[in-house]
C-alpha cells in the first residue's frame, strides 16, 4: 500500500483536533446551562397528565415542554416551578427563589390568570354571546392598562436574581378554529372574542418581554389547525374533566407546539 504523504498525516490530524475541539465546546456547552422553568398552567403542563407526585397541586408534567427540553438537552441543571394557577404576584412571592447568578437559562409563562382567563372562559362557555364579549373587553382592559406594570414587576425580578441568564417568555395560542367545527362546543361570535383576547395578551406580554431585553416565543402559528375545533389533531383539550384541564395544551401540544418555539429561541 502507498505510504501516507506527510501533508495527509497533517490533514488527518487537523481534523482529528477540530472533531477533538468541538466535542469538547458541546459538552462544556451542554454542562454549562442551568436552567430554571417558570410560571403558570401553560407552562406547568396542566392538561398535558403525567403530573409529578411533588408538585402536588402546581401539576407540573414531565410531558411539559420545560421537561422534554430537560430530557433531550440533559443542562447542568434544572429547576421547575412553574404552578398551576400562578399570577405575576405568585411567581414573585413562590417562584424565584431557585434563580441566582448561576442560572443561564429560564423560562416563563405568565399573565393570563392576571386577566381572568378561566372566569372569562367560563362565562364564554356558558353564558350568551353579549356575556362572553364584555367578559373579554374586561379582560383585554385590564392587559392593556394594568398587566404592563405586573409584568415589569415578574421581569425586573428575574434578571436582578439571574443577571446573567437568557430569558425566553412564551405567549398563549389562539384556542379555537374560527369555523371549524365540533361536535360540542360554541359559535365562532365567541370563538373570534376568545382568540382576540389572545392576540392582546401577546401584544402585551411581547413589548414587555422586548423592554427587558428577554426573547418572545409566540406560539400562534406554530398552533394554526391544530385549535380546538381545528382538526382531528387538535393540541388543545377543550372542556374536559377534570375541568381544570379545560382549554389547555395536550401533550402534543407541548412537544409539537411549545417546544420548537422554545428550543428556537434558546
Amino acid at each position: 500500500m502507498p505510504r501516507p504523504t506527510r501533508a495527509m498525516s497533517v490533514a488527518a490530524l487537523t481534523a482529528l483536533l477540530t472533531l477533538t475541539t468541538l466535542s469538547a465546546a458541546g459538552s462544556a456547552s451542554a454542562a454549562g446551562v442551568n436552567y430554571v422553568a417558570l410560571g403558570d398552567s401553560y407552562a406547568s403542563g396542566l392538561g398535558a397528565g403525567s403530573y409529578t407526585a411533588e408538585s402536588g397541586s402546581c401539576k407540573r408534567s414531565t410531558n411539559a415542554y420545560a421537561y422534554l427540553w430537560k430530557n433531550a438537552h440533559a443542562p447542568s441543571s434544572f429547576a421547575f416551578t412553574a404552578c398551576s394557577g400562578a399570577r405575576t404576584d405568585d411567581v414573585i412571592n413562590n417562584q424565584l427563589s431557585v434563580l441566582n447568578s448561576s442560572t443561564t437559562l429560564v423560562s416563563i409563562s405568565v399573565g393570563g390568570n392576571d386577566a381572568g382567563f378561566a372566569s372569562t372562559m367560563q362565562t364564554c362557555v356558558l353564558d350568551s354571546d353579549s356575556a362572553c364579549i364584555n367578559a373579554v373587553e374586561t379582560a383585554k382592559a385590564y392587559a392593556n392598562n394594568t398587566l404592563p406594570g405586573k409584568l415589569d414587576q415578574v421581569y425586573a425580578a428575574i434578571h436582578a436574581k439571574a443577571p446573567n441568564a437568557r430569558v425566553v417568555v412564551l405567549g398563549y395560542p389562539h384556542l379555537y378554529k374560527i369555523g371549524g367545527s365540533c361536535i360540542f362546543g360554541i359559535g365562532d361570535t365567541k370563538r373570534k372574542a376568545i382568540n382576540s383576547a389572545a392576540d392582546v395578551l401577546d401584544g402585551v406580554i411581547a413589548k414587555r418581554a422586548a423592554n427587558a431585553g428577554f426573547a418572545f416565543g409566540d406560539v400562534r402559528s406554530i398552533f394554526t389547525e391544530h385549535e380546538i375545533c381545528g382538526s382531528a389533531t387538535t393540541w388543545l383539550n377543550s372542556t374536559t374533566f377534570p375541568i381544570e384541564e379545560s382549554y389547555h395544551p395536550k401533550a402534543s401540544g407541548h412537544s409539537g407546539g411549545y417546544l420548537p418555539v422554545f428550543s428556537a429561541q434558546v
